[in-house]
């Protein structure tokens, strides 16, 4: 839909805005001023759509915990408190708003600012005040980068997670956030590239196909939206490539049809639920193709087949070449992780590969896949593992419980298996996968010993947890509610 009422739309003004830039054609020279009723309705229309759109942008708050310093001696780094500041977009008018993961890591309090009322002159804006909510997390996926947060309230603006809003190289796309904490700051640009796979160091765990943006992003714009010309949500931004900090023209966001497959799981399960087919993937690389006299020079190789798999069950044999993902071409490492996080755990998967001379058609049935945190909550025991005045459900460090944690630094401890909903002082970050190995400087070897030790703290008397949180060792310090 267009956004003028007027007689050109959106798309239509720009162009003619940008010819009107390059310069008067010959039978225009002398004729002053003649560019300009091109230029105020690209003005109005950019204007229009941020009026709409930046309502459902907001700013997220977050106190926790992170290093103070530089690491002290054998023991890691002390902590403390530091405040972040973050973007998110509302996607349901009854207060659900997906950000970051990164945003909220570690956050010990998260509090959701919508905006006040737009710049200008009038009394609205001279007097109108933001709105601030605690927020709650409903779902993380650290995997790609994503988390759904909830705050208390009703008839919100917001942006439609629509798949179907895609976008194309050269396509304007605005980007809002509270980049450096200004909060709704609008900046335009191009779609440099709409399935980006990038070949350096990225702070997403898992490789996924981008959209590269010129629009200007700084830190602060993690977890707000990209709209397209029409005010449609195209992506939420999550990372930049810079040797400064600061915006170099190199901006990625998660393309929608992610983020709504994501935001379904998470709102239902509080995780993203994918399969586990049992096979381990590289790419394809022309020497590794002579080398092997693969059918190709490019794509995705079967590396390894996990026996007993699903996918060994199938007839999948290491050395083949991926070519489909039901139904969909895989040519690369990303492609191939998109089309496994938007397959729908339970449907077999329909997979296609190249053996040789021959392409194969094979059917996966495989299960969904354990997340870590279920595993440790699996083996905790609600009766005997329920450490209230913490706020978690603990499981003793044994023989069975290291076969599926990662090798700890201290042998003995209690592992947090999971958060509870009641309890635990407002000043305790814990995480599920956390290791306390001492409090107060006495080790801590059994979930009864850690809970006999906190009961005896008295209101107001300091804690300090020794923690072992992926494979550091750091200090947690607060006061017993």
């Amino acid at each position: 839909m267009p956004w003028s009422d007027r007689t050109f739309p959106f798309r239509t003004v720009v162009a003619l805005a940008l010819l009107s830039l390059a310069g008067p054609s010959r039978a225009q020279a002398g004729k002053a001023g003649a560019g300009s009723p091109v230029l105020h309705e690209l003005n109005a229309a950019v204007s229009r759509l941020v009026a709409k759109v930046s309502p459902a942008v907001v700013q997220i708050r977050v106190t926790g915990y992170g290093p103070a310093g530089e690491p002290v001696g054998a023991e890691g780094p002390l902590v403390s408190r530091q405040r972040t500041i973050g973007s998110g977009v509302i996607v349901d008018p009854s207060g659900y708003v997906l950000t970051n993961e990164h945003v909220i890591h570690g956050a010990q309090k998260i509090q959701v600012v919508l905006p006040g009322p737009p710049d200008g002159d009038g009394p609205a804006a001279r007097h109108g005040r933001q709105r601030i909510y605690d927020a709650r997390v409903v779902g993380t996926q650290a995997s790609i980068d994503l988390a759904l947060l909830r705050i208390e309230a009703t008839g919100l603006p917001t942006l439609a997670l629509d798949p179907a809003a895609k976008v194309k190289q050269g396509e304007l796309v605005f980007a809002i956030g509270s980049p450096q904490g200004l909060a709704n700051t609008v900046t335009m640009g191009v779609v440099s590239s709409s399935a980006r796979q990038l070949d350096v160091v990225t702070p997403l765990p898992t490789p996924m196909l981008l959209i590269q943006t010129d629009a200007p992003i700084n830190p602060g714009n993690s977890g707000g939206p990209l709209v397209n010309a029409d005010g449609a949500l195209v992506g939420i931004n999550t990372f930049i490539v810079s040797q400064s900090g600061g915006s170099q023209g190199l901006g990625f966001a998660i393309p929608v049809p992610m983020v709504r497959f994501a935001y379904d799981s998470l709102r239902k399960h509080g995780y993203v639920r994918r399969i586990e087919a049992g096979i381990a993937a590289q790419a394809v690389t022309p020497v590794l193709a002579t080398g092997l006299g693969l059918p190709r020079d490019w794509g995705v190789l079967v590396a390894d087949v996990v026996p007993g798999s699903a996918a060994a069950t199938a007839g999948v044999q290491p050395g083949d070449v991926i070519d489909t993902f039901d139904g969909r071409p895989v040519d690369s490492l990303p492609a191939l992780t998109g089309a496994l996080f938007l397959h729908q755990v339970g449907d077999p998967v329909l997979l296609g590969v190249l053996r040789g001379d021959r392409r194969i058609e094979l059917t996966v049935n495989a299960p969904e896949a354990k997340q870590p945190t279920d595993l440790l909550a699996d083996l905790a025991n609600p009766d005997r593992g329920l450490v209230p005045r913490l706020g978690i459900l603990g499981v003793e460090v044994s023989d069975k419980l290291r076969g599926i944690i990662p090798p700890l630094r201290i042998g003995h401890g209690v592992v947090v298996a999971a958060r509870t909903v009641e309890g635990g002082a407002s000043g305790i970050a814990l995480l599920p996968g956390d290791v306390i190995h001492a409090m107060n400087g006495t080790p801590v070897e059994s979930v009864e010993g850690l809970r006999q030790a906190v009961l005896a703290v008295k209101p107001g008397q300091p804690v300090v947890l020794q923690l072992e949180r992926q494979g550091r060792l750091n200090y947690l310090a607060f006061e017993m509610e």
